[in-house]
């Protein structure tokens, strides 16, 4: 089994500043691109960043220059430090990964179960 944890989600006011993380573990034998998405309320869930096994990086436009994600592979875990926040940042966010599995080397996406920013004076 393969489980993603995310911690960090808080209520925040504008312009403040949140570091979300995300852990993998279990039967894990390498983890490819790592990404956090969200779902604000009465939307759909929408890309925020994404980061290759190299470090490679790519963010949704709303969120480039405020939001900065950050892997470390020796310990299976992204990062998502979020800075300037806005009540339009609002959302349950989730961490995504692309796992390979140790015991039968198959490559399958897995979510975490989320965690709540709430962004609000």
């Amino acid at each position: 089994q393969v489980q993603l944890v995310e911690s960090g989600g808080d209520l925040v006011q504008p312009e403040g500043s949140l570091r979300l993380s995300c852990a993998a573990s279990g039967s894990i034998l390498s983890i490819g691109a790592m990404g956090w998405y969200r779902r604000a309320p009465g939307k759909e869930r929408e890309l925020v960043a994404i980061i290759t096994n190299s470090g490679g990086t790519n963010y949704a436009d709303s969120t480039k220059g405020r939001f900065t994600i950050s892997r470390d592979n020796a310990k299976n875990t992204v990062h998502l430090q979020m800075n300037s926040l806005k009540p339009e940042d609002t959302a349950v966010y989730y961490c995504n990964a692309n796992v390979v599995r140790l015991y039968d080397r198959r490559v399958l996406n897995y979510w975490g179960q989320g965690t709540q920013v709430t962004v609000s004076a």
